[in-house]
């Protein structure tokens, strides 16, 4: 026993020497250390708007364990960047150690108010991390493009809350809004002096119309987006660019700039043209990155035309709907709608629709889209007692297609008109298991509704994964649309072959050479 209780207090000992050694030697840093880049490029971004984080690594290769007197913003605290260093927030740090053969992560934001730094509408933001100092001074350097902009964003309540537009009544009556601002007269004019950023639903009021400019740029929150109201009207007046930069295009998406942002779909929330309003036309549009593209509802009966006009034009990468449409009413031609996370058109609960050398293609993961790429209906699916009229939806010179082999659905609850025509067009319709052969809307045969149709066979579109519709001079669209019809231009200003056009928004060309 008392050899035992010998062993025990020789552990003790060794084990409270052992604590008060300092198990790690650290040199003072000499200059030498490695960076994963010398260089840190913050995406552009818009004043006032934080900068999503950007990563890189410090190595200190030697065989020693080094301290760095001092890791920090050149700036000091007046620096508009933020550091984290492996994980501790900061501007500037002190004795910062490092082991033998190890790193440390550091992590650059930024926020700049551009008129704190200058009088332009984009400036060059700069500063640099300096590691060590004097002979031993190692620096990264960190750029931004910040870009000035518009903001609107709704008012604060008194008692701190975001002002909320009232916009209904739910079935037991209670009160729905949403939250916004109605844009004031100065406000419907937008021109492409500077973007736009929006918080928030900017409401077009009763009988005034939102005219947007040539090449502006309107970007959205999460949760924001336009709604028309009653007898109102949005006007979109893009054209056609000259270079890639879509220069006079007028672009929707969502207000992060960066790189890894630029096709993340449901950034933002839609454009939603109200039952009631009129005379809304986009031309020349992009519309992107958003939950649904166009929510359009009741057609309106003393709209001049179509109640939504759209030309030339592509809504793109929505996480829903490209177009959810319920009794609307819309003439389109050359409109591309591409990759959505349901279906790309949907014309619900009846309606009125023409689309002429229009591309529908989606390509969505088919593991998690289950809807096709247009559905129509005369009711809303499964909700009973509501029936209207289909007056016409008439595809005519297009293209409908994907990666499901039903990518058209017809839906007749036979209680009202159901009036639809597919003519010189590729259709993506493959009943590999006969499940349409006895449904009277899928008879193939019957000229009234497919006239000079192809069904299942490539498009040979250019990059689906990147939502490029251009087709090749193999695709099964070429020389399909009437000559009578289809329209002289395509959607990039393209003559079509006089007698022997093609289907789709785009006029094939060599695409082997991209």
């Amino acid at each position: 026993m008392k050899n035992l209780f010998t062993v025990v207090v020789i552990i003790i000992g060794v084990i409270l020497i052992s604590s008060c050694r300092n198990d790690f030697d650290f040199e003072s840093s000499t200059g030498s250390l490695e960076f994963s880049q010398d260089t840190v490029f913050l995406d552009t971004v818009f004043s006032t708007i934080g900068s999503s984080t950007r990563t890189f690594k410090v190595y200190n290769r030697s065989d020693e364990n080094i301290v760095i007197p001092t890791v920090g913003l050149r700036e000091g605290i007046d620096s508009k960047y933020r550091l984290s260093v492996d994980g501790v927030p900061g501007k500037v740090f002190e004795d910062v150690e490092l082991l033998a053969q190890d790193s440390m992560f550091i992590q650059v934001e930024t926020t700049v108010d551009i008129t704190e730094v200058s009088n332009g509408s984009e400036f060059l933001y700069e500063d640099q991390i300096d590691f060590d100092s004097g002979s031993n001074l190692q620096t990264v350097e960190l750029v931004t493009l910040i870009q000035d902009a518009i903001f609107l964003f709704p008012e604060l309540e008194d008692d701190g809350t975001i002002a909320c537009i009232p916009i209904g009544t739910d079935p037991e009556g209670n009160e729905i809004c949403i939250e916004g601002f109605v844009l004031d007269p100065s406000e419907l004019h937008f021109t492409n002096e500077k973007p736009y950023v929006i918080y928030g639903f900017a409401f077009v009021p009763n009988d005034q119309v939102m005219t947007v400019d040539a090449g502006a740029r309107l970007h959205f929150h999460n949760n924001s987006g336009i709604i028309v109201t009653n007898e109102a009207s949005i006007q979109i007046n893009g054209a056609l660019s000259a270079t890639e930069e879509m220069e006079n295009q007028v672009i929707f998406e969502g207000d992060r700039l960066e790189p890894l942002y630029s096709e993340v779909a449901g950034q933002w929330s839609t454009i939603w043209l109200t039952a009631g309003s009129k005379n809304n036309i986009f031309n020349y549009t992009t519309i992107k990155n958003s939950s649904v593209g166009l929510l359009v509802d009741s057609l309106n009966t003393n709209s001049n035309g179509a109640t939504v006009q759209i030309n030339n034009s592509q809504i793109l990468n929505c996480s829903n709907n490209g177009i959810l449409a319920t009794t609307g009413e819309i003439d389109a031609e050359n409109l591309i709608i591409g990759n959505t996370g349901q279906s790309s058109f949907v014309g619900r609960l009846g309606g009125s629709y023409n689309f002429n050398n229009c591309t529908f293609a989606n390509y969505w993961n088919s593991s998690f889209r289950q809807d096709p790429v247009v559905l129509l209906s005369n009711a809303i699916p499964n909700v009973a007692d509501l029936s209207e009229d289909l007056i016409q939806a008439n595809f005519t010179n297009s293209i409908i297609y994907g990666n499901r082999d039903i990518e058209i659905a017809l839906l007749d609850d036979e209680t009202s008109a159901f009036n639809f025509s597919f003519s010189n067009s590729l259709l993506r319709l493959n009943d590999r298991f006969n499940e349409l052969s006895d449904l009277p809307a899928y008879d193939f045969q019957n000229t009234n509704l497919y006239n000079q149709v192809i069904f299942n066979q490539d498009p040979a579109f250019k990059n689906v994964d990147l939502n490029q519709y251009q087709i090749d001079n193999s695709s099964a669209a070429n020389a399909l649309a009437n000559p009578l019809t289809a329209t002289q231009q395509d959607i990039s200003g393209n003559d079509r072959n006089a007698t022997a056009p093609d289907a789709g928004a785009y006029e094939s060309e060599d695409l082997s050479e991209d």
